[in-house]
């Protein structure tokens, strides 16, 4: 049975964004899976290119732990997505705009972005992640 790009791009988040679960987000992937975030510069501590659903459980584990445990989560309420489908029913593409609650006196942080997705088989074949590199810091 072959998911929506809707099922899809739920699965990732909550696998990635929401809960940092390395094995359930490289699940999401098929195994020959390319995980791209083209913007981020070379020896970055986000991967650049991952290929392959093991490279991207292994490197996204590591990126997991580096994490500060008191990292913000999004605030859900507060964020949003638009997903747009193309003329491939192989690819969509997601608009997001996802808030982090700002600390104590400071102001909610937004960040934009925008993801190509490529899917084979109900899983992701290849995504490029569009996001400035600061916000990897």
């Amino acid at each position: 049975m072959s998911r929506t790009p809707q099922e899809i791009f739920e699965s990732y988040v909550y696998a990635g964004a929401m809960t940092r679960n390395a094995d359930a987000l490289a699940a999401n992937f098929t195994a020959d899976g390319v995980f791209e975030a083209p913007l981020m510069p070379a020896g970055a501590a986000f991967p650049r290119r991952l290929v392959g659903r093991e490279e991207i459980r292994s490197a996204m584990t590591a990126y997991y732990e580096q994490q500060a445990k008191g990292d913000r989560v999004p605030n859900l309420e507060k964020s949003g997505y638009v997903l747009h489908t193309t003329s491939d029913p192989d690819v969509f593409i997601a608009e997001i705009d996802t808030v982090f609650d700002g600390d104590g006196d400071g102001e909610d942080v937004t960040v934009s972005l925008v993801q190509i997705f490529r899917i084979r088989d109900g899983k992701i074949a290849c995504l490029r992640d569009y996001f400035g590199p600061e916000l990897m810091a």
